[in-house]
């Protein structure tokens, strides 16, 4: 979930860091503020926001180019691409446009070509922030503000009609993040139900929810790798209640999904627009995300 924060980066670094070699990488760096890395299924480019639109950065040249998104110009850091790399879901902040009812944000999530192009609405009512889609590209997760409370849902993708959205969470607390494992089985998500912000995993249809993390962390975003072995997440060092603010002190830390064992990999300033969604190479060795300098 994005919401608008006040503190912007002097310097923002996209970097790639490497699961076999314990080793990161900045491929791209610049003044201005972007967030939100996805790695295309094709493994050619990467997909970010900065200033409320969609950059694609082919992998070789490594220069980022505008996508054309329509209308849709106040872009937040909650977007991806479909497994089979047709189509871009995005998140756009519709603070003039008149599409539907809001309960508590003007987010809403539209579909549009993976070359540009107009986007189609999926989510009418707001605030709705994409995270997660099936393996199969049929169904999306996303979470989204319902009567004041922040949950997560989930629609299907079977036509051009709007589908009833389905709420996998109801407990009080902010439930988000969520993203699919490889297989579609479970969905992987943090929520703060029990008063501390921690990663937790359910079946798919919102059954047996199970919390995976306990600890001094604010922990946030679980994104388990393409092979279904590993998670990685975003650990604020403080605790931050059940806010994820930018540049704060911060970690990724990656779960063996086996053994429950958490390794840390790296540390630096970062936070809300660090790795928001799924950001692994198709390979599964890497992955890709955001750090920023003051």
């Amino acid at each position: 979930m994005a919401m608008a924060q006040n503190n912007k980066a002097s310097l923002s670094r996209l970097e790639i860091y490497d699961i076999r070699k314990g080793s990161r990488e900045t491929i791209y760096e610049h003044k201005k503020h972007f967030e939100a890395p996805n790695w295309s299924p094709d493994g050619s480019f990467l997909l970010f926001n900065s200033a409320g639109r969609l950059y694609k950065m082919d992998l070789n040249g490594r220069k980022p180019e505008v996508m054309n998104t329509g209308f849709a110009r106040q872009c937040n850091n909650d977007h991806g691409i479909s497994p089979d790399g047709s189509f871009i879901l995005l998140s756009n902040n519709d603070l003039e446009r008149k599409t539907g009812p809001s309960t508590g944000g003007t987010s809403r999530i539209y579909q549009l070509p993976v070359d540009g192009g107009e986007p189609k609405i999926l989510t009418p009512i707001a605030a709705s922030y994409w995270h997660g889609i099936s393996p199969d590209g049929k169904v999306i997760a996303y979470t989204a503000s319902r009567n004041g409370e922040f949950d997560i849902y989930i629609t299907h993708l079977n036509d051009n009609e709007w589908h009833d959205e389905i709420r996998l969470t109801d407990a009080p607390g902010l439930d988000d993040g969520p993203d699919y494992s490889p297989d579609g089985r479970y969905i992987y998500y943090n929520s703060y139900r029990n008063g501390s912000m921690e990663i937790w995993r359910m079946d798919a249809d919102g059954s047996y929810k199970t919390q995976l993390t306990n600890d001094e962390y604010s922990n946030w975003f679980p994104h388990p790798s393409p092979d279904g072995k590993h998670l990685v997440f975003i650990s604020y060092l403080e605790d931050q209640g059940y806010a994820h603010p930018p540049m704060k002190d911060v970690m990724l830390r990656l779960m063996d999904l086996e053994t429950g064992e958490i390794e840390r990999l790296c540390s630096f300033t970062g936070g809300q627009g660090t790795i928001n969604v799924p950001s692994w190479s198709p390979d599964g060795k890497r992955f890709a995300f955001v750090s920023y300098e003051f």
